[in-house]
């Protein structure tokens, strides 16, 4: 499923930007810059079974990120405009068994370049194709305590070197991702516009870290940032559709 969309996702492209010079569409120019919260869809398959052990509910999307970024119009090729775009997000959950309190964090974010083809053929608006290029993190943070620390009894804690009543875990995934991504851009006036889009992120690196930079073993494989999402936006800037 997900060969057959980037598939017809870049067809589609290569033969609008072919057919532009044949049929004389006006190019599109301008640039702008704003805010862009997505709402990811993650696969939480790999974490649910451990936080129902701890008796917590199970993360379940879509997950809302914010995000933010901007572009511009490359002139020398028509209607091809470049930018960025930065995104983060998280999830909890929490509860209380006996006397500890349980709290796990589930959070994502990355940063990217955009590529992106603006279809000459629709009129007052940019309806656009491309992909995200870029690096990012999947990050799990674990926390078990049963109240209030003082500042030395930190210190007794790690030299004691013996189990203690207080845990705390951070698991890192560093990956690069490319996502197709299809956006429609719709002006208010020629200086502000709202947008709404999809797309698909494709993650590569499946190496783990816990701690400082310890390496964590034997992760499940589908704990990974792949997953659909969709991106909103409010851009300020010169838009001439």
């Amino acid at each position: 499923m997900k060969k057959y969309f980037i598939l017809l996702f870049f067809i589609t492209t290569s033969i609008f930007a072919q057919s532009e010079s044949q049929i004389g569409w006006i190019a599109k120019f301008g640039g702008a810059v704003g805010i862009s919260p997505v709402i990811l869809f993650p696969n939480f398959d790999g974490i649910n079974p451990k936080l129902n052990e701890l008796g917590m509910n199970e993360l379940s999307g879509p997950l809302v990120g914010w995000g933010g970024g901007g572009y511009a119009y490359v002139m020398i090729i028509d209607n091809l405009r470049l930018g960025g775009f930065g995104f983060s997000g998280l999830q909890s959950e929490n509860n209380k068994s006996e006397s500890f309190n349980n709290e796990v964090i589930y959070s994502i974010g990355g940063g990217a370049a955009t590529i992106e083809y603006t279809f000459p053929f629709v009129k007052n608006m940019a309806l656009s194709a491309g992909v995200i290029l870029g690096s990012g993190s999947l990050d799990i943070d674990i926390y078990q305590n049963n109240g209030a620390l003082e500042w030395n009894s930190v210190w007794d804690l790690v030299n004691e070197k013996t189990p203690s009543d207080y845990k705390e875990f951070s698991m890192k995934n560093s990956f690069f991702f490319i996502s197709p991504i299809i956006n429609l851009d719709v002006p208010i006036t020629r200086f502000l516009a709202v947008r709404g889009g999809l797309g698909y992120q494709f993650s590569f690196g499946d190496d783990w870290e816990v701690g400082n930079d310890v390496e964590l073993k034997n992760v499940p494989s589908e704990l990974n940032a792949d997953g659909f999402f969709i991106q909103t936006g409010i851009f300020i800037g010169l838009f001439a559709f």
